[in-house]
């Protein structure tokens, strides 16, 4: 597990033992709380079936001593357990046929009424599991959209969905099967071994003699399948992943002909898989004929001195039998014992793997100081009054003006061995952009220019005290306040396998046609929607598969603007666009950009030779910084940046 979601020992101590499946499992019960109604009465129609199971075993006794002209049926039962049969022995009558008769219709009614309850047995404890599974998916993906870019960093988007789906199945049929099974085991158990201990008590004593043997082969054999199971769902999520990633870069396997390749590493994760669950079905092929081999011990034993009983006269026919019914009543439950087993074992591992979602924690949260949001009308950092606040279309109020301040900031990426941080990506970065000003950042790839903005929607966490909104440490705000406040356009852009309405419409509520189609003017793709078939309701595939690189960038642009932020973050978002649709969004934004704070990321100088404010930045420090004119006349980076670009433009129109 990562150390996201446990914390890191600080000791040299032996290795942490591993939790049980109990301890695993337990965490289930809050889930199972939410509707003991429903649970209890499930058991209560299981309890009745039970009882209703124990019946035609008597009746069939009853019905043998009948033809065998018993004077008495079930001789040997007495005390509590007669008395309360006594109304079905109340009309029986040696070799009559009426009694015969009558006790056949009882036999046909007992198994009616036990069809009855096994039906809503099922139906509810089932059912339970499923309102259950429901329940823990949902917690699951509310627990994976809180969790910070770390963890998804330190985990693969093939073996976490392995776990909401897989894993989510194996503890369902926990809560459903495995608790209807178990149940059922314990009733027709304990009602069995009741009345065949009131039939025979020397006859029970005998067949239940392989039972401590049952126990202990079910405890060794459950170990080994909880074990097993571990390894088959870490194979699982293994495969996944290398699914996941084959069928989201396909086009890349097959645009360098790696499909050879590819197909060979899923064959070898493939094959492990398999390999586990053959390991698995050895220790199932051993369990189920030691299983059945006891179980026919236990026969043989019943046969040999249950026979004796009935030639020396102790035991009638009828009892003998009603006996032998209820042992191979038991056999069920035996046999339920393993599958059970299974069942428990393999949700335990799978429970173990969800847990480590759910336990999960996001290093990223709300701290007691933003519990309570500053008033509106406030003093900035500057000590100047706040502005008002201002109303997008979404209705919720902003209280941010849109002031950054960075503070001698070091960053580190979190994503060393152990959570350990790695070298440094950002070093002494001291910067103010005044609100409502537009600040550019330019240099070369890896200079660390979309980790700063990143760490603005604070999706990483700066160091406390280096970052301030308004003159507040980012800290202090309300993640849902600071994140409604910004509209964040990444270098990766993503679009959903919905409309193109629905992406730009993308957490704006109550969207309006008119205002989607003034995002997606200002950022000019509205002409080229308007030319597919659907308009606006064309659907867009996944990742925006059946947009080009441009369009998806402007829809993503489009979707940022209509949140009319206070914070306009824009990293390298005009990257896949021409020059000269470029300067059409651009004149556009001037307008959107003018009573925002935008910080824009770009390589591209005429991109950002309008900015109030540009700064050069290489190996994650500032080492250029001031307007287009000043920086051209410092003759540094940007000026040879700027140069090369003039050229390549006028070789392109030669």
């Amino acid at each position: 597990m990562s150390a996201i979601a446990q914390p890191v020992s600080t000791t040299a101590a032996r290795p942490a033992r591993k939790p049980s499946g109990w301890s695993q499992l337990k965490l289930l019960l809050p889930y199972v709380a939410n509707y003991k109604r429903m649970v209890a009465a499930g058991l209560v129609a299981l309890t009745l079936t039970g009882m209703a199971g124990a019946l035609p075993q008597l009746i069939i006794g009853t019905i043998t001593d009948l033809l065998q002209a018993s004077p008495q049926p079930l001789s040997t039962l007495s005390g509590t357990a007669r008395s309360v049969l006594h109304p079905l022995f109340a009309f029986y009558a040696p070799l009559s046929r009426h009694a015969l008769g009558l006790y056949c219709i009882i036999l046909v009614g007992v198994m009616l009424v036990k069809g009855f309850f096994s039906f809503w047995t099922r139906w509810i404890l089932i059912g339970v599991s499923r309102e259950i599974e429901y329940d823990l998916r949902n917690d699951l993906l509310a627990r994976l959209l809180l969790l910070d870019p770390e963890f998804y960093a330190r985990n693969r988007t093939g073996d976490l969905m392995s776990r909401v789906t897989n894993d989510l199945n194996a503890v369902r049929m926990v809560l459903g099967p495995g608790i209807m099974y178990t149940a059922n085991t314990i009733a027709t158990s304990v009602l069995a071994v009741y009345f065949m201990v009131k039939l025979s008590p020397v006859l029970t004593m005998w067949v239940l003699l392989p039972v401590p043997v049952v126990a202990v082969s079910v405890w060794y054999f459950g170990q080994v399948i909880h074990r097993l199971s571990e390894r088959i769902q870490a194979a699982l999520g293994v495969l996944s992943t290398r699914a996941q990633e084959n069928f989201t870069g396909i086009r890349v396997i097959r645009a360098y002909a790696q499909e050879k390749s590819e197909i060979e590493s899923f064959d070898r994760a493939n094959r492990d898989y398999v390999d586990r669950n053959i390991q698995l079905i050895g220790s199932w092929s051993l369990f189920f004929p030691a299983l059945s081999t006891l179980i026919g011990m236990t026969v043989i034993i019943l046969l040999g001195m249950g026979g004796t009983e009935v030639m020396g006269g102790r035991v009638s026919l009828g009892t003998f039998l009603a006996f032998f019914t209820f042992l191979v009543q038991l056999v069920f439950p035996m046999i339920a014992i393993g599958f059970v087993t299974n069942i428990f074992q393999r949700g335990a591992a799978s429970m173990g793997r969800l847990n480590y979602v759910l336990n999960a924690q996001p290093n990223i949260r709300d701290t007691a100081a933003a519990e309570t949001e500053p008033p509106a009308a406030s003093a900035g950092g500057n000590g100047r009054p706040r502005e008002e606040v201002h109303e997008g279309p979404i209705g919720a109020k902003s209280e941010i003006r849109g002031e950054i301040e960075f503070r001698h900031l070091t960053f580190n990426y979190p994503t060393g061995p152990n959570g350990t941080p790695g070298p440094p990506v950002l070093r002494d970065i001291n910067l103010h952009v005044p609100a409502g000003s537009t600040l550019a950042v330019v240099g070369p790839t890896g200079s660390g220019k979309s980790t700063l903005a990143a760490l603005i929607a604070r999706l990483w966490e700066a160091p406390p005290d280096t970052l301030f909104i308004d003159g507040r440490p980012i800290r202090e705000y309300p993640l849902e306040t600071l994140r409604r406040g910004i509209g964040y356009v990444p270098q990766d852009t993503f679009l959903f396998s919905e409309t193109i309405r629905e992406n730009i419409a993308f957490g704006v509520e109550n969207s309006t046609e008119e205002h989607v189609l003034e995002a997606a003017e200002i950022a000019s793709i509205s002409g080229e929607i308007l030319s597919f078939p659907a308009r606006f309701d064309t659907m867009v595939g996944e990742r925006g598969i059946t947009l080009s690189g441009g369009q998806k960038q402007r829809t993503s642009l489009a979707r940022a603007i209509l949140r009319q932020p206070r914070i306009l973050v824009l990293d390298d978002s005009l990257s896949s666009v021409d020059t000269d649709t470029e300067e059409r969004i651009l004149r556009r934004l001037r307008d959107v950009m003018r009573q925002r704070t935008t910080i824009l990321i770009a390589h591209r100088i005429s991109t950002v030779k309008g900015a109030d404010q540009i700064v050069v930045m290489r190996e994650g420090q500032v080492v250029e910084r001031g307007t287009h004119e000043e920086l051209l006349a410092l003759s540094g980076y940007y000026a040879d940046l700027y140069q090369k670009q003039l050229l390549e433009e006028e070789l392109e129109r030669e």
